[in-house]
């Protein structure tokens, strides 16, 4: 049997039968659901949707596929939000940033505890600790943040709890961190392509293609000789090499449908390409049996024609700027480099926005405001001079 009845103002309550306990008492299983406002004003629909509603509910039941919120441990729900929601929601790197905050912070503090039972007040404590105890920098603490807000909004959705605990507390600040405190100057540039020319051919490559053109690390990793268009100067940018699951590499398409684009590239980073290329080759015939790639031509690749690891870059790139002595910035900061070397050279903002791939001009637009901002003041002040100029001739 089962049947529905009015709880609040916009929610009804759901129970299905079960049978009967060893002491003859009916058992059974219930279920909240909240009804649109739209739904309350008319009695049919309001009707059929919560039928609609309680014969899904009545199936579960039967199926066994009910569990009542009381006895789901957050450690036993992160599984289900795992193949249910984020291994079909998340890129392959972000899901493997979720599980390792979820497996070294937040499953140690909360894993054993029910999931209706997580309160605000104990979020707030977690929070705390994480910042006094552990000592982790904000930047980390509103990352661990944004991912137990994103499993608790799934037990939400799936009606496991009524309200999200994490969603009631305000997102933690993080690290005040500004664009153009973490880029270098035309001089530094300078510099660093100096101290590159004692690097290998291949290296050169890498950090010019993320100056030159903005590609992100994964996208660099990705690029494939007939990604090259040698007659157009062009580079096509359609996939990227990221970290997966357990840190296993993952080819994968860019970040966004916009971050697939054609890239057209300045003279001189093409004769390096070149040479890359043709130094590939060489080495492709060199190797012999050794070559293991038959399926890529990656232009970053190691004796094997394998390409690089996720990681590699990142960790030749520390290096590199400490034997040379160079101010480190991370090596994603040289893409925010080279887009505040394009907007210092008068380049419109939507040229740039596609440079980049970003999805949205906007995005361009707050990420690098305070470059455009300035550009903008410049541009003012040199037609100021003109009409000065006029006005006194």
């Amino acid at each position: 049997m089962a049947h529905y009845r009015k709880r609040g103002d916009s929610s009804y309550l759901l129970t299905v039968e079960t049978g009967y306990n060893n002491k003859g008492r009916r058992k059974r299983k219930t279920r909240t659901v909240t009804v649109d406002e739209s739904l309350l004003k008319t009695k049919k629909k309001l009707r059929d949707y919560l039928n609609q509603e309680l014969i899904k509910f009545q199936m579960e039941v039967e199926a066994g596929e009910y569990i009542a919120p009381g006895k789901r441990t957050l450690e036993e729900f992160v599984e289900d939000w795992k193949t249910k929601y984020a291994e079909s929601n998340l890129a392959d790197q972000t899901l493997d940033t979720y599980l390792g905050h979820l497996r070294n912070h937040i499953l140690p503090y909360f894993g054993k505890q029910k999931v209706d039972q997580i309160k605000p007040m104990q979020v707030v404590n977690f929070l705390s600790e994480l910042k006094e105890t552990k000592q982790l920098s904000n930047g980390t603490i509103q990352y661990g943040y944004r991912v137990f807000r994103n499993v608790m909004e799934r037990a939400t959705e799936w009606e496991l709890i009524s309200k999200n605990p994490v969603a009631a507390i305000k997102r933690p600040k993080a690290d005040n961190r500004k664009v153009k405190d973490h880029v270098y100057d035309e001089n530094e540039v300078e510099d660093i392509f100096k101290e590159m020319n004692t690097e290998s051919l291949r290296w050169q490559v890498f950090i010019s293609l993320a100056l030159a053109c903005s590609f992100r690390r994964g996208e660099n990793l990705a690029l494939e000789a007939d990604r090259i268009n040698w007659d157009k100067n062009q580079i096509t940018i359609d996939q990227a090499i990221v970290r997966g699951e357990k840190g296993r590499p993952v080819l994968k398409d860019p970040k966004s449908f916009t971050s697939t684009r054609v890239v057209t590239v300045p003279n001189s980073v093409m004769v390096l390409l070149k040479k890359l290329y043709m130094e590939n080759r060489r080495l492709k015939m060199k190797a012999g049996d050794i070559w293991q790639e038959d399926h890529h031509e990656w232009l970053f690749c190691n004796e094997d024609g394998t390409h690089f690891y996720p990681t590699t870059p990142t960790t030749w790139w520390r290096r590199f700027t400490e034997r040379k002595n160079i101010r480190y910035i991370r090596l994603h900061d040289l893409r925010h480099t080279s887009a505040t070397m394009l907007i210092n050279q008068g380049v419109h903002a939507k040229v740039i926005s596609e440079r980049l791939g970003h999805a949205d001009i906007r995005i361009t637009m707050d990420t690098y405001g305070h470059v455009l901002e300035a550009a903008d003041q410049e541009a003012a002040s040199k037609l100021d001079g003109i009409f000065t100029k006029q006005k006194n001739g």
